[in-house]
């Protein structure tokens, strides 16, 4: 149940609130802040490795010029895009692929190997207009890091959208559980993503699970935590695994991601797009991907 009761739960801590560093370019479509990666954060972060926050930037109107990131690899996560503003068009090397606006989401599970891109749609970019987006790497256990890869396209109607309390804002169920709403997302282990709304003056209380990790990312706005910790845009919140709750509060409205699940107590061995549990497994990953294991685009 989502209640405002804070006596009869027990409130998370906040250890930290980390700022989103420079801006940077990932290839011509996307400029980013990646506002945690599990070369910093890794053991903080767990069952997550990256996140990548997208805009807002608007682009103008082009008939001609592929805006995006070309056909790259990747072994061993998934990556989770969550489009706010404007088109995403992903295909990969599977065969799997599809377009998503806002409130749509693009799962993809990576697993023993694949190349994909993922560039502007084409409407979108000959209409131009504002992108926002983020993409999130969450990790696989290393049971499932060499299974088959995989790929679930959400759209936004098919995500539960839960009314707050004391008309607080709105939450969506992208992957776990809230309020006794499931998530369409299909996980390898527990996690909840979800992407909340809060109005001018919402003070909100999330249930949230003992033990596992909690990250609360401020996309616009600002929010006290606690009663007590300010984040503001483009800025997260550590949240301590003790505890089964985290009181919101904003004055003026907020955009929010929350993102929790079960740590995967395992080591991680990373390169560019491969993230492993051993040095060993990297080498092989580029070996596979340069004997054309990782499969071919379609043309």
């Amino acid at each position: 149940m989502i209640s405002s009761e804070r006596r009869t739960m027990s409130m998370k801590k906040i250890l930290a609130v980390h700022s989103a560093p420079r801006p940077h370019w990932v290839g011509n479509g996307f400029p980013v802040r990646s506002l945690f990666n599990y070369m910093q954060h890794g053991a903080l972060v767990t069952p997550f490795l990256l996140l990548d926050y997208a805009g807002p930037a608007r682009f103008e109107p082009s008939a001609s010029e592929r805006r995006g990131v070309g056909s790259h690899p990747h072994r061993g996560f998934e990556t989770v895009t969550i489009v706010y503003e404007g088109e995403v068009s992903h295909r990969d090397s599977t065969g799997a692929g599809g377009t998503i606006g806002p409130g749509d989401v693009q799962w993809m599970t990576a697993a023993a190997g694949l190349v994909h891109e993922e560039f502007h749609s084409p409407a979108f970019t000959q209409q131009g207009g504002v992108l926002e987006m983020v993409q999130l790497w969450v990790n696989l256990p290393a049971r499932d890091k060499m299974n088959a890869p995989g790929y679930q396209g959400i759209v936004d109607a098919s995500i539960p959208r839960i009314a707050l309390p004391g008309g607080g804002g709105t939450l969506r169920v992208i992957a776990g559980r809230f309020d006794g709403q499931q998530g369409p997302a299909r996980t390898h282990t527990p996690i909840d993503v979800w992407d909340l709304r809060l109005e001018a003056g919402a003070r909100v209380s999330l249930p949230l699970v003992p033990g596992h990790t909690g990250v609360l990312v401020v996309l616009s706005g600002t929010v006290q935590l606690g009663g007590h910790t300010a984040v503001h845009d483009a800025q997260w919140a550590q949240l301590a695994r003790e505890g089964d709750a985290l009181q919101i509060e904003t004055e003026h409205g907020a955009k929010l991601l929350f993102l929790g699940g079960e740590p995967i107590q395992e080591p991680i061995a990373g390169h560019g797009p491969f993230v492993m549990n051993t040095r060993a497994e990297i080498v092989q990953a580029f070996q596979d991907f340069e004997a054309g294991r990782f499969g071919q685009m379609a043309a």
